[in-house]
């Protein structure tokens, strides 16, 4: 029998939709291809601005009549997106830029198309994704805290909530690359997908989470450890049922891909869990084939929207090209084409009432303070076979510092890094301190809030023994805990408040060999081996042969770090897999100049310097800053002119060794120019390319950030001073607004 959605598909759709409820949609064409599913913001004055495409309309289509009519044209040169109906049905949330010299703001219009308000003003920044959250305020997607992308040079958005009228925008999410998509739970949570990595791949660290509406209990719902899909993005719960449904994109593409029904409840990174995607193929490719496998799946969906437990609205690929259609799904594999039109049509959702999610209470204070973490047993949960009770007696918590900051050239780690930061991971590091861990397996101490941290299991000699490769956040006032490292989520454990270390106050956070820092190879590493090391294995010496582990500067590092990571006698995960590690395969316990350290003479603090650095994953810069951004790697002295010369004096290209897997040992001493390894062999010109590396170490010496990094630092402050004094006003029961004129409030 021929299904009624085969013969009559609009009629189908008026039935199961309530003929008294129309569809919303935005007409717009599909965003440019960029590095990421993240970049669609093509903001202002950044990278690719330039890829912005114009043209959109907010409209709404009656699947009984098929007419349509315009809410809202943004004209020519302008763009809408992201609509958000509120529980009402009858206004509607939006994103609209009105051109490329303009900003996206957040804007809210009533469903017949009357009183257009606009609710954010913020100059040079995009406020994206809005969402209206049970108590009538609102959340949006924004780059006021700018921070970029670690592995390239686009500026990502985390997410922020205001009052239903505009006043007292604030941050709620501080993960260090992008948070986007947010919808809400049944529960009143919200859930969005992030896009962080802690010495990870870049490319397969983007999965569902959910947060707390004040910001609070930030939590991993689905996929955090994934090779394939690159991104599970765009989730929304189904109603009625445990489901959930998500895109499964690819890295490298649009926020597009294959749709998925997920039953969480069968675990969060398993097959089990997925009851179906869209294409059926879909599901063939879960962790296999990398992170940009889904980009080769056809038909392409985005924009899911739930009707009911068996009826999904959606956007999908007409079969024309990138041409995307509104489109009704149903459980038994029906596609019904509702309504398409040039250039494409996304976000479709009925434009009608729904019932209104739990308000869930403020838990945290607005005073920039600390919060409370506790662990009820490190040892409960995956991935800590092998460890004995006992074994685990500090935990250190380590900050991942957001990226402020980006260079055109650039250094080939995992991925692309610009500037240049470390041999194989993107990320710098910030000791915040080290905590006890009870015999009973249990820590709790206090954290700063407002900061990306992770934290790893120590042992007795302070070598690490587990590490979380993900990053998590505290708020004011908030206490947030776990059962176990790596624990089941989905087992249903309650944390206990009995353990030895609640029945204590909270640790307190101490630094690292002193206040808190960022880890600096140079400052906190190459002092021991320059004291213990030099005298044998320094250029010209009997142990150079073995390894150079001296401090001098070459184009890109220094020598000491290129030998001890070229050389692999250090065992770390760089920008590893995306699935957990067992504990003691990488760092300190199973590199060799740990255990190669302990014939000489090192003192304690000496040799928890080797293996602090080592469990850190072996960074090198302290800070994305940089003085050099447009010389090779953003780090090199010597300008494109100098290299070019330098290679025809010489007969090395420099530029061919601008990459982990390529550059086998040091070239060039900065500090002692003819010591530099790139002049042997080199007779005619050997006093020119001398002078060139001469003129590197002059420029050195007056090495400091360059204009534009400290223009986007200043920004960055600015943005960070805008956010405080908006949560004074919370915490003093006042309204704070964007710049903007009175009239418009």
């Amino acid at each position: 029998m021929v299904k009624i959605t085969r013969l009559f598909p609009l009629l189908y759709a008026a039935i199961t939709l309530g003929s008294e409820y129309p569809i919303l949609f935005v007409a717009r064409q599909q965003y440019a291809p960029d590095h990421h599913n993240t970049e669609t913001f093509f903001q202002r004055g950044e990278i690719n601005t330039g890829k912005y495409r114009p043209g959109s309309a907010l409209r709404v289509l009656d699947p009984q009549t098929k007419q349509v009519r315009t809410i809202l044209d943004a004209g020519a040169t302008g763009l809408i997106r992201d609509p958000e109906v509120s529980f009402d049905g009858k206004r509607i949330l939006f994103s609209m830029r009105k051109n490329m010299e303009d900003d996206a703001h957040i804007y809210e219009i009533n469903a017949d198309g009357t009183v257009l308000r606009q609710l954010t003003f913020a100059k040079g920044v995009s406020d994206i994704d809005p969402l209206y959250l049970p108590d009538d305020s609102i959340v949006f997607v924004s780059t006021r805290e700018p921070k970029y992308c670690m592995c390239n040079r686009h500026i990502m958005g985390n997410i922020f909530r205001m009052d239903a009228d505009g006043a007292n925008i604030h941050q709620i999410g501080k993960s260090t690359l992008h948070e986007g998509h947010p919808s809400l739970m049944p529960d009143g949570r919200i859930l969005y997908d992030r896009w962080e990595y802690v010495d990870r791949n870049f490319g397969d660290a983007q999965a569902l989470w959910v947060v707390n509406p004040d910001g609070t209990q930030h939590a991993i719902f689905w996929g955090s450890n994934l090779s394939s899909p690159g991104g599970v993005i765009d989730g929304r719960a189904v109603p009625g049922t445990p489901y959930t449904l998500a895109i499964f994109a690819a890295c490298h593409d649009r926020p597009w891909g294959a749709l998925a029904l997920l039953d969480r409840r069968k675990g969060v990174d398993t097959r089990d869990s997925i009851i179906r995607t869209w294409p059926a193929e879909a599901v063939n490719l879960f962790k296999k084939g990398g992170f940009d496998s889904n980009k080769k799946l056809s038909p392409k969906y985005e924009d899911p929207y739930p009707v009911d437990a068996e009826h999904f609205l959606v956007s999908r690929q007409t079969g024309k090209g990138e041409e995307m259609g509104i489109y009704l799904l149903d459980l038994d594999g029906n596609e019904t084409l509702l309504h398409t039109e040039d250039p494409g049509c996304f976000d479709p959702m009925p434009l009608a009432p729904r019932q209104r999610p739990p308000v869930i209470p403020t838990r945290r204070d607005y005073r920039n303070g600390h919060g409370k973490f506790y662990v009820q047993d490190v040892y409960t949960g995956t991935h800590m076979d092998g460890i004995k009770r006992g074994e685990v007696k500090w935990l250190r918590v380590v900050e991942s510092p957001e990226k402020r900051s980006w260079t055109h050239p650039v250094w080939g780690g995992q991925g692309i890094q610009g500037p240049a930061m470390n041999w194989h991971n993107f990320e710098s590091k910030r000791i915040l301190g080290t905590v006890p861990v009870e015999s009973d397996g249990s820590a709790y101490f206090e954290v700063p809030s407002d900061r990306f941290v992770f934290f790893q299991l120590l042992d007795a000699n302070r070598m690490m023994v587990q590490s979380m490769r993900s990053g998590t956040i505290i708020q004011s006032g908030e206490t947030q805990g776990c059962v176990g490292c790596h624990e089941n989520r989905t087992a249903g454990l309650v944390p206990s408040n009995t353990t030895l270390a609640m029945r204590r106050p909270a640790s307190q956070l101490d630094g690292w060999h002193g206040p808190a820092r960022d880890f600096d190879f140079m400052v906190d590493v190459q002092p021991v081996l320059t004291k213990h090391c030099l005298p044998c294995h320094d250029y010209g010496k009997a142990g150079a042969k073995q390894f150079v582990l001296a401090p001098d500067r070459d184009f890109v590092f220094n020598a000491a770090y290129i030998e001890l990571w070229a050389k692999k006698v250090i065992t770390c995960v760089g920008g590893g897999p995306a699935e957990i590690q067992p504990p003691k395969s990488w760092g300190a316990h199973a590199s060799r100049l740990i255990s190669a350290s302990r014939k000489y003479a090192l003192t304690a603090e000496e040799m928890e310097r080797l293996v602090t650095w080592v469990d850190l994953n072996a960074p090198f810069y302290p800070s994305y800053l940089c003085a050099f951004p447009d010389n090779l790697t953003g780090r090199c002295p010597l300008d494109n002119a100098q290299i070019k010369r330098l290679a025809e004096l010489t007969g090395v290209d420099l530029t061919k060794h601008a990459a982990h897997n390529t550059l086998k040992h040091p070239w060039i001493s900065f500090d002692r120019p003819e010591r530099s390894p790139i002049l042997a062999n080199v007779s005619n010109g050997r006093d020119e390319a001398l002078a060139i590396i001469r003129d590197g170490q002059r420029k050195l010496k007056q090495e400091t950030p360059c204009p534009a990094d400290k223009a986007r630092d200043e920004k960055y402050e600015q943005r960070a001073a805008i956010e405080r004094q908006n949560r004074l006003a919370i915490l003093e029961g006042r309204k704070v607004y964007d710049d903007r004129v009175t009239a418009e409030r």
